[in-house]
């Protein structure tokens, strides 16, 4: 709640003269550079010292960055937009330091054989805490004002840090060449040593793959030219407000799916769900149809979490436990970090060709990136070592 409250905080306080748009979109950005910088730290902190420290040490960090960011809000003081800056920047790196955390120690917590319901059910909260966070936070500002929702927001920060059991947990032992090595050279061992064991997965090469072109591709297209369809064709927003909810109806209806059902061939359900969302781009060639683009956007996001939640399961069960954290942080890395580059990307480039050349070139892109994701064997199981076994899904390690 507190990550989805805090960007239509920061909104609300423009739309009432607090901040200036300027000031909102630099420091939403400084927010994104503290996460993208976090997210590693964090996967190599989280397996060096167990996930439930950096859990702690992750919420304490970000419910500070949200009382600087209270303090110094509307600031015009040079030191103090400074001072309000590195508390975005500190709300980013919490967030992003959490991220491989939370992926890392759901194994620890729920037996193996219950991961994937265990996992539909926090993909539940996510697309839930969608729609209350923003919610919540917008009418706390409008009824308390603004100090009262940052205040919140830190206390949801610090719940974040307190609540989650600790559970027992093995700690990767220091090599005694540790102390000789400078903290940047044991991180980029560290690193390193994260993305060979990524490597050793085929599947999740190929997967991420996909799933990067995916959104960068697919998903920054419909962002960029969905409201803008939606102003053209219906003079206001009609068609985005109704996409964006179909799309969350439909997560949350895949995540109930796969809260029960395990399927054989779990690699190819989950990226034949990814290869569904290449035809949002197509439903919207056609945004006169209003629900032409409300079923697809609804498919799509049953779609895309039967993808979220198998393949958060297949990378938690198949990667090596002291490397899983810094595994998941390079999958949010991918993820998040090329995103921004389509989203920058289209706008110019659907100016320069037009709408439909972009929309028909996105819909390729993600359809053939799926396909080739499932031109790797081990893709159709999400597993190396059960190439050829029908059921890796139901399988226990």
């Amino acid at each position: 709640m507190a990550t989805w409250a805090l960007p239509f905080l920061m909104g609300f306080a423009v739309s009432n003269g607090v901040l200036s748009s300027v000031v909102l979109g630099s420091s939403l950005a400084i927010r994104t550079v503290g996460f993208l910088i976090a997210v590693p730290i964090g996967g190599i902190l989280a397996d060096r010292l167990g996930s439930r420290r950096i859990l702690f040490a992750s919420g304490l960090i970000a419910a500070g960055g949200t009382v600087l960011m209270m303090h110094y809000l509307g600031a015009n003081d040079v030191c103090a937009q400074m001072v309000f800056a590195l508390g975005m920047f500190l709300s980013g790196a919490g967030q992003g330091a959490c991220r491989p955390a939370y992926q890392a120690i759901v194994p620890m917590l729920v037996a193996p054989k219950n991961l994937q319901s265990a996992n539909a059910a926090l993909s539940l909260a996510v697309r839930a805490t969608n729609l209350t966070g923003p919610a919540a936070a917008t009418l706390l500002a409008a009824t308390a004002g603004l100090n009262v929702a940052f205040v919140a927001i830190a206390l949801l920060w610090l719940l974040s840090a307190m609540l989650p059991p600790w559970p027992q947990t093995p700690h990767t032992d220091r090599s005694p060449g540790d102390a000789r090595r400078t903290l940047l050279n044991r991180i980029a061992d560290d690193l390193a040593e994260g993305f060979r064991e990524a490597l050793r997965h085929s599947w999740f090469v190929a997967g991420l793959g996909a799933l990067a072109l995916v959104i960068g591709a697919g998903y920054s297209v419909t962002s960029v030219l969905l409201p803008v369809l939606s102003n053209q064709v219906y003079d206001g927003p009609v068609l985005l407000t109704g996409c964006t909810m179909a799309l969350l109806c439909g997560a949350m209806a895949g995540a109930l799916t796969v809260a029960r059902w395990q399927p054989d061939y779990r690699g190819r359900w989950a990226i034949g769900g990814l290869c569904i969302y290449g035809f949002v781009p197509l439903s919207l060639l056609v945004p006169e149809h209003f629900w032409i683009p409300l079923i697809a956007y609804f498919i799509a996001g049953w779609g895309l979490e039967l993808f979220n939640v198998i393949w958060f399961t297949a990378i938690q069960q198949e990667v090596s436990p002291d490397k899983l954290a810094r595994v998941s942080s390079l999958d949010f890395i991918v993820s998040y970090g090329l995103a921004p580059v389509g989203l920058s990307a289209i706008g110019p480039l659907s100016v320069h060709f037009g709408a439909t050349p972009i929309l028909l070139a996105a819909s390729v892109i993600c359809i053939g990136a799926a396909s080739l994701a499932l031109a790797i064997p081990s893709s159709s199981y999400f597993s190396t070592e059960t190439a050829g076994t029908p059921s890796p899904g139901r399988r226990e390690k």
